[in-house]
């Protein structure tokens, strides 16, 4: 499984949360304590905001641990909003298109997770995804199906609500074709002034996460960074010990902005 972290706040050098922390992102890249695979090794990416609505992206498929121009970057640029993500695959090629986030229009996403029986039901699921947005398809990983189709629901408008109807017609799929393998979960998306985030899986047993807010932030980092107003949502806490971080339950979903955090349950919205 993957790792990864959204951040909105005031603007900060990604470094900060992306290379310097004790557990950092680049660091859980190559031993992650609480993912299913303890090596993210399959690529890494970038996005984040800045002057334009668009994300700046930056994706390879060099380990992240191994990427000097990663750190080139995240050192230099700081955002008021950005993700990150290092990737484990489940069975699609190593390969630049395949990493996240993946982006359309002022939109990106990530994801940590699988869609237990892909291969049986991913052209049935490709097939749900509108010609227009089926031509922005570059990679074949489950996640950036499921973020096209998200965009087919009405992702851009309504981020959570796009989110749940994509799900609750994959799993549809899954259960026309009578997978029993999980679906698992979490996934990050943003507009470029909130991030969206939802943790949901058809057994119960989904992928960790984690939140912070500004002081915690502060105080995880090593650093006082002087945030106020600021939230990390990841896969795992920035420090070996884990304490003080709020997972995000089960079934549900978080959205927050530089200056507000909502917290609401999250399941499919299946077809009638």
């Amino acid at each position: 499984m993957c790792r990864w972290l959204a951040y909105v706040g005031a603007p900060v050098e990604m470094a900060a949360l992306v290379l310097r922390p004790k557990h950092s992102l680049v660091r859980q890249s190559l031993s992650a304590q609480h993912g299913v695979t303890p090596v993210n090794g399959d690529g890494f990416g970038v996005a984040w905001w800045g002057n334009r609505p668009e994300p700046g992206r930056y994706r390879d498929t060099l380990p992240a641990w191994n990427d000097s121009n990663l750190r080139s970057l995240t050192e230099q640029i700081e955002s008021r909003l950005f993700f990150a993500h290092v990737r484990a695959s489940t069975g699609t090629e190593t390969s630049r298109s395949n990493c996240h986030p993946f982006t359309y229009d002022r939109m990106a996403f990530m994801h940590n997770g699988q869609i237990g029986g892909w291969g049986q039901i991913r052209r049935a699921v490709e097939a749900l995804i509108p010609d227009h947005l089926y031509a922005q398809r570059q990679g074949t990983t489950d996640t950036e199906a499921l973020f096209l189709l998200a965009v087919a629901n009405g992702m851009v408008e309504d981020p959570l609500g796009g989110l749940a109807r994509a799900v609750g017609q994959v799993r549809g799929e899954m259960e026309a074709a009578q997978i029993t393998q999980p679906f698992r979960m979490t996934a990050a998306m943003s507009d470029g002034q909130r991030i969206v985030c939802a943790r949901w899986s058809s057994d119960h047993q989904s992928p960790s996460l984690y939140s912070a807010e500004s002081s915690s932030i502060n105080s995880f980092t090593g650093n006082d960074l002087g945030l106020e107003h600021a939230w990390l949502i990841l896969s795992e806490p920035l420090d070996e010990e884990g304490d003080g971080w709020s997972p995000v339950a089960e079934g549900s979903a978080l959205i927050v902005s530089s200056d507000s955090a909502v917290c609401l349950p999250f399941a499919p919205e299946m077809p009638r």
